[in-house]
């Protein structure tokens, strides 16, 4: 479970910090600051033509520095990706911020309403925010190498934004709690033998928890919920909660979770043949006030490469040009994905709170869900 006093220490910059009053990044590099030598032309809408090795070089020239605000449910979730891009790029000083998307959103609202913006990056589950800062025009259009050929589901036609990964959730379970008796669809997850021994995100505090159990419930009933309820389920904060208590033999089975279809470790990700399941495109984009906007060009790009997207941890990628291993199809190939549901439920703001509740009914409240008053960050802070 994420320690939000550490993460208000993270984020605090003291009693201006309510207010957003803070920049990460040198002090004498304001957020209004001109980005170094200009990009080569290039014909307007083209993608970008420039190698990594010299968008790399560039990024050094603007500065060196970039910061993202990452979607997550840890503060350590993203050390993976921070540590291939630095390896990559080892003289970029990248900081990625990573807290639950709900939070990074406001932040960002908060800073570009003061004039203190902190991200170049924002790469968030929060889909819709994506759609009203580009009504906004806050975000860069912008097209990385190898855009034509994400997926159209993926991709912002004018370049606004453009999904980097593409990531399932769903249940999943330990193999030797189970053994040959494995579920295999949320019904199966009602048998009185599995009576205590679920543990689940709660689905009103994640969206793409909550957009999984609503897909449950328009498949099974409502009668699918009251009966869970009944199994004496552990709810948990983050959609890390059910795959950490399952990997460490506290529960068999664990339910609003990532994973990768096919993964042989100790804990198996159930990807469905008929029932439904959830899965979307995670978003990035680049602010268009962003103080380091090469260097964020730079991670977009990389995140896109042929290279990063075939080493994605579940075996999907967002093109259309990089095959999933066998035994896998491209993940928009699952009608049952309902991927094209989670952007029009993610747009229905009143629709989301109203299920919140409905859940929140069945379940019970939410504990240990703190008000965000920490909205920037200053430097060493």
């Amino acid at each position: 479970m994420p320690s939000f006093p550490s993460r208000r220490r993270l984020l605090t910059t003291g009693a201006g910090a309510a207010l957003g009053l803070g920049a990460l990044g040198a002090a004498s590099t304001p957020a209004s600051a001109s980005p170094a030598p200009a990009a080569p032309a290039r014909a307007s809408g083209a993608e970008e033509r420039r190698s990594l090795d010299e968008l790399y070089r560039a990024a050094l020239a603007e500065g060196g520095r970039l910061v993202v605000y990452a979607g997550g449910d840890t503060p350590t979730q993203q050390d993976g990706t921070k540590a291939a891009f630095l390896q990559r790029f080892p003289d970029i000083d990248l900081k990625l911020i990573v807290d639950y998307s709900k939070y990074h959103d406001v932040r960002v609202d908060n800073q570009l309403a003061t004039g203190t913006l902190v991200p170049d990056v924002v790469q968030l589950q929060t889909l819709q925010d994506f759609d009203r800062w580009k009504a906004q025009g806050l975000l860069l259009p912008y097209r990385p190498a190898g855009f034509s050929k994400v997926h159209d589901r993926f991709k912002d036609p004018q370049g606004a934004w453009v999904a980097i990964a593409a990531i399932g959730f769903g249940f999943m379970y330990a193999t030797d709690a189970v053994g040959t008796d494995a579920p295999r669809t949320p019904l199966d997850l009602l048998d009185p033998k599995w009576k205590g021994r679920i543990a689940s995100s709660f689905p009103h505090d994640d969206d793409a928890v909550l957009y999984l159990y609503s897909l449950y419930v328009e498949h099974y009933g409502w009668d699918w919920a009251a009966r869970l309820a009944a199994q004496d389920v552990r709810f948990a904060r983050g959609s890390n909660s059910p795959g950490d208590a399952v990997r460490a033999g506290q529960y068999a089975i664990g339910v609003g979770g990532s994973g990768a279809p096919l993964g042989t470790g100790p804990v198996k990700w159930v990807l469905p043949d008929s029932a439904p399941f959830m899965a979307w495109g995670q978003r990035a984009a680049i602010l268009k006030r962003a103080a380091h906007s090469t260097a964020a060009k730079l991670y977009l790009n990389w995140q896109l490469s042929t290279a990063t997207q075939q080493a994605s941890f579940n075996g999907w990628s967002v093109r259309t040009d990089i095959a999933p291993p066998a035994g896998l199809k491209p993940v928009w190939e699952y009608r049952n994905a309902n991927l094209d549901g989670f952007p029009r439920f993610m747009s229905d703001r009143a629709g989301v709170e109203r299920l919140k509740q409905t859940f929140a009914l069945y379940f019970g409240e939410v504990e240990g869900d703190p008000t965000p008053g920490f909205l920037g960050l200053r430097p060493g802070a």
